[in-house]
């Protein structure tokens, strides 16, 4: 993966997209955009070397492709665009190795915005997706990893709602520094490397 310098266009390397329109769309949101077809993907991403990757999964690369990138590269982070919604489908991009899921027909302001916190190491959802899928696993993960504290709890809730520590901070009045160091906690005690990576584990142990 390449480093994003504020010099450096985002590159984007788009994976047999549906919507006509969709590269032209992160063209003109400032990308460098470079699509391909789902054949492959690790040796393009090797030769690419995008910043972020965008998997539209209504097209010919599922899952499997997926989690054979994810697995090969996992520094690089992928981005979902999908017309499913249900929590069976975004649970299975989630267990594939994504750092988010984006509806089709999500914002063309609000995707563009995803793909570029997606390159910059957030965990991007479209509003409500994640917390939702999180919600419906919650049940099953009582004898499954550690508890968190009640803190940890409402910052994580929020991180999975894409929300940056700021915006955590002023929600639960804490300061900024407070809601990261909450944030690095979790990261070592389960043992994770970014928020990406955080919330999808906290989708697939139910956390809460």
């Amino acid at each position: 993966m390449r480093v994003v310098t504020g010099a450096t266009p985002v590159a984007v390397m788009l994976v047999d997209p549906t919507e006509p329109h969709l590269a032209e769309l992160l063209g003109a949101g400032g990308f460098a955009v470079h699509v391909c077809g789902p054949g492959d993907l690790v040796q393009v991403a090797t030769m690419l070397c995008p910043h972020v990757v965008v998997i539209d999964l209504d097209g010919a690369a599922g899952t499997a492709a997926v989690e054979t990138l994810t697995t090969t590269l996992p520094r690089l982070p992928v981005l979902a665009l999908s017309s499913a919604g249900g929590a069976a489908a975004v649970l299975a991009a989630v267990r594939s190795g994504v750092a988010g899921y984006a509806l089709r027909g999500s914002p063309a302001s609000w995707l563009v915005e995803a793909v570029r916190r997606t390159a910059a190491g957030d965990a991007v959802y479209s509003p409500g997706l994640a917390a939702s899928v999180l919600e419906q696993h919650a049940a099953g993960a009582v004898d499954g990893p550690a508890r968190l504290t009640g803190r940890e709890a409402d910052v994580l809730a929020l991180v999975v709602a894409g929300h940056t520590a700021r915006q955590i901070a002023t929600r639960l009045t804490l300061s900024p520094r407070t809601v990261e160091n909450h944030v690095n906690n979790m990261l070592r005690r389960f043992d994770v490397p970014n928020r990406a990576a955080l919330v999808r584990y906290a989708i697939e142990n139910g956390l809460a």
